[in-house]
């Protein structure tokens, strides 16, 4: 029979290095207790990395730089976002992130959330929840919350060829008809644009 710590460790290794967690994340396998003291083991050993207080990570590497790589920023506000039960969506230049649109690592990362405007500071970077009613959510997909979102910080008169090739590019494109089904609930305009881009990449 699998120790408690052994089955955490299975499910970190399952979900990949970069993958970032809370003990919420593991209630199933055993109590309060078991987990909060399997957790504090693996960051011992340095298996685990603890980003903020009950949040952690299973640190990547690169092959590059031969050095470890801080946390995932995208994967911590999710972590985050499960430990407290806040739904959220990535906002403006951050969706254009994590689309490849925008290439710099950015200072500061900003998410849409239902839950209480707050913000945490991770080594020398910022991450922003703002408190939102989330109008434009409910998407069955994380892409189409990233394209809603990132066309709307660019604006209509911003979504040129270019932009538009971008974004064909940042998503496969047997993946755009469902993209479309599924934003049928956005704006009127960034539908259009959406199903346009759809066109494009299937012709």
């Amino acid at each position: 029979m699998q120790s408690i710590e052994n089955k955490i460790i299975n499910r970190i290794y399952g979900n990949g290095r970069g993958w970032t967690f809370s003990k919420k994340d593991f209630l199933d396998l055993a109590d309060d207790g078991a987990i909060r003291l399997a957790l504090m083991r693996l960051t011992d050993r340095g298996t685990i990395r603890r980003v903020l207080r009950g949040i952690y990570d299973y640190p990547r590497f690169s092959d590059l730089l031969q050095e470890t790589m801080g946390p995932d920023f995208d994967q911590v506000a999710h972590a985050l976002a499960r430990k407290s039960g806040w739904r959220i969506q990535a906002s403006g230049n951050t969706a254009l992130n994590l689309l490849g649109i925008s290439t710099q690592i950015p200072a500061q990362a900003f998410y849409l959330s239902d839950g209480p405007s707050k913000t945490y500071e991770i080594g020398k970077r910022t991450l922003h929840f703002k408190k939102a009613a989330l109008k434009e959510s409910g998407f069955k997909h994380s892409e189409s919350e990233l394209l809603v979102q990132a066309l709307k910080e660019l604006g209509r008169e911003r979504a040129d060829a270019a932009l538009r090739e971008k974004l064909q590019q940042a998503i496969p494109a047997g993946d755009w008809p469902k993209l479309v089904r599924d934003t049928k609930s956005a704006s009127a305009w960034i539908h259009e644009i959406i199903r346009e881009i759809a066109e494009e990449a299937t012709a």
